[in-house]
């Protein structure tokens, strides 16, 4: 179950379980977590990132299409 009026989420704890005629015995009950936060970007994803936005790849486009671009597009900016 994901709350998505708050900034995290709550998730159950395992349910118990048997492991080689052993009874594991785990904690009940929910814990709250936060959402893992993003990582800040490189500068060469940055560039990448802005080169491809010029470019227009973007998700979803034939593989024709992509390879026609980073050959036309993607290449000479990159080079700069």
């Amino acid at each position: 179950m994901i709350l998505t009026t708050s900034p995290g989420y709550v998730k159950r704890r395992p349910a118990s379980h048997k492991l080689e005629d052993i009874q594991t015995a785990q904690h009940s009950g929910f814990v709250l977590a936060k959402y893992p936060r993003d990582y800040p970007l490189t500068a060469p994803q940055r560039k990448m990132r802005n080169v491809a936005a010029e470019c227009g790849i973007k998700k979803g486009i034939s593989r024709r299409e992509l390879v026609h671009k980073m050959i036309d597009c993607v290449g000479p900016k990159m080079r700069k």
